[in-house]
This record gives structure tokens, sequence and C-alpha cells, in this order.
């Protein structure tokens, strides 16, 4: 790896099923710096109850790297590519992979979500997720924050404080229903 730190950015690459944290651990051998997002889930063998940390997104591993210089992490056994659109590989936003870096550095539970692209825009303003943006949801009787890595179209939810959040711009419609939530709280967070 010859390349200078500013060529160096984050892409989610798509890995074999199951793969994502032998994937990364190669990687990090390589030099790499890598992310596989993880939430804990319980799950019954035989009569016990065992508790497993699942990968947030399944299939995919985030990697820093200068695209220019990508032969070394494409040939990485269980990388099948680097997401993009077409042949070119597209970085994900840095500011998306701040965010899933601190919900995964708060202690808060996170686990996977539709992809949502409609919905109230919310700013957190509370405690150690001051800052993060995303989409404000009432599902099941409790508020959640949605924050998508758009790249990818997966999303990830975690319960909110609904006095927690302030809006951000104008809601863009109450479409959000037809994917499950009960109804969206652009009121609530005035």
């Amino acid at each position: 790896m010859n390349s200078r730190p500013d060529d160096r950015r984050w892409y989610a690459l798509q890995v074999r099923t199951r793969w994502e944290s032998s994937t990364s651990v190669l990687l990090v051998g390589k030099g790499y710096n890598t992310m596989v997002p993880t939430y804990k889930i319980k799950k019954s063998w035989s009569g016990r109850v065992k508790h497993a940390n699942i990968p947030l997104f399944p299939g995919y591993v985030f990697c820093q790297f200068d695209v220019h210089d990508r032969l070394p992490v494409l040939v990485t056994p269980g990388v099948i590519s680097v997401v993009g659109r077409g042949k070119m590989p597209v970085p994900v936003e840095e500011a998306e992979i701040a965010a899933i870096q601190t919900v995964m550095s708060s202690g808060y539970q996170a686990e996977p979500w539709p992809y949502l692209e409609i919905g109230q825009k919310v700013r957190i303003e509370h405690e150690s997720l001051r800052g993060l943006e995303g989409i404000l949801i009432h599902f099941k009787g409790n508020d959640r924050i949605v924050l998508s890595v758009s790249l990818l179209r997966r999303s990830v939810a975690l319960e909110i404080d609904r006095s927690s959040v302030t809006p951000v711009g104008e809601s863009r419609g109450n479409a959000i229903g037809t994917i499950g939530a009960h109804r969206l709280v652009p009121d609530a967070v005035a």
C-alpha cells in the first residue's frame, strides 16, 4: 500500500455470506482500516439461550482504502466486489461512516432496519449522540431514529426519547406508513 492517507476513503465491500468477520481480519492484516458493525441477538439452541453478535449490514464490510490501489482488497478471500455504480466504486459518505461509528461506541442498542427514503429528518440534541441526523419514526409504541447508509440502501434503527431530537428541514410526506410504521411524529418534536 503506497497510497497517501488523504487518498483513502471508506468503501462498502460486498463479501461472501457469513464471511464479514474473517474478511475484516484478513484486510486488517494487510494494513487496512475496516469496520463490521454488529448488534446482539438471543438465539435458542436445544433449549439453551445464547447471545450472539451478528452484522448490522450482513454481506458487507466497510474498508478504508485508495480506490486506485484496490487490487489487494479485491483479491482478499471473501471479497466479492466494491459497491458502486456499474464498475465504478462509490465511497460511503463520511457523515454516514461517522454516524455508524458514533452509534456503535454509544452503548445504545441498535438493530437493522428497512431503508427509508422518506419521513421526518431529525437531529439528536442529547448526550453521546448529539449532532447525529436521521429519520424519526413511531414503531410498536416506541420512538426510534433511523440512520441510513444510502449506498447500501440499508438502515439502522435505535430507540430514542422523543424529547432528545429537534426537526431538520421539513417532512417529506407521510408515505412512511407503507413500510410498517404507524405514523410520522413531526408535531411532537417541535
